[in-house]
């Protein structure tokens, strides 16, 4: 894929990750929708602002009506309840999995065919480490993204005949909203992940691990059982 012809869907781009898509779309010659639930929120210049709330399929079915030429869709917006299994609220649990995977899976299904009317092209689900890692502080999203995971190695396999990549971003703790409670030191520059996960969808990969504790966890997968 070459930046220059693309134009793109950025998925929760009012802020933090999604924003930083969105600006180094831009700076790569990119087309780029901005979605949220909130399209007055989104103040970067040069952008489409597009209503979207992936929970709501009417609302998912008219982004991709407005946004018919899209070959690029990044799979961003989320929600972090820090919501646990058997003592979190129940509503909780549900957005977490509304969003991260039916809400990406809404997405998926809308903008599948619009991308193939347009010849082709590629879809980024951003993920996380913890789609792998599942602390009990953080049940709830965990148990979303490890949905997701499976998710996009599922679709992956649906849309390569259909001519879309699908790539997965994994990573860590990053410098944003959503986890301001970590400590400084422990999170990395979302600018720098959204470049190298573009890098990755570019050069065809299907996979993308942006920081050494992502890389870390998904080596331990397949090692040997601790006794």
């Amino acid at each position: 894929m070459n930046a220059e012809h693309i134009t793109a869907l950025v998925t929760g781009a009012n802020r933090g990750l999604g924003r930083r898509f969105a600006e180094e779309l831009l700076a790569r010659g990119a087309k780029v929708y901005a979605a949220a639930r909130r399209p007055e929120s989104i103040d970067l210049p040069g952008v489409v602002p597009l209503q979207l709330d992936i929970t709501d399929p009417e609302s998912v079915r008219l982004a991709a009506q407005q946004a018919g030429d899209v070959n690029l869709v990044v799979n961003n917006a989320g929600v972090s309840t820090r919501a646990t299994l058997v003592d979190g609220p129940i509503d909780d649990i549900r957005l977490e999995m509304e969003t991260h995977y039916f809400g990406t899976l809404n997405v998926v299904r809308a903008f599948a065919p619009v991308i193939e009317r347009n010849g082709g092209g590629a879809m980024l689900n951003v993920l996380s480490v913890l789609s792998w890692l599942h602390p009990q502080t953080s049940g709830a999203y965990s148990a979303a993204k490890a949905a997701g995971w499976a998710l996009t190695d599922a679709v992956r396999e649906e849309l390569a005949p259909r001519g879309i990549q699908v790539t997965a971003l994994h990573v860590g703790y990053m410098d944003t909203d959503m986890v301001s409670y970590i400590p400084a030191d422990k999170k990395i520059d979302p600018g720098f992940v959204a470049g190298l996960a573009l890098d990755g969808v570019f050069a065809g990969q299907t996979e993308v691990l942006a920081d050494d504790l992502s890389r870390a966890v998904k080596a331990q997968l397949s090692a040997p059982a601790q006794a």
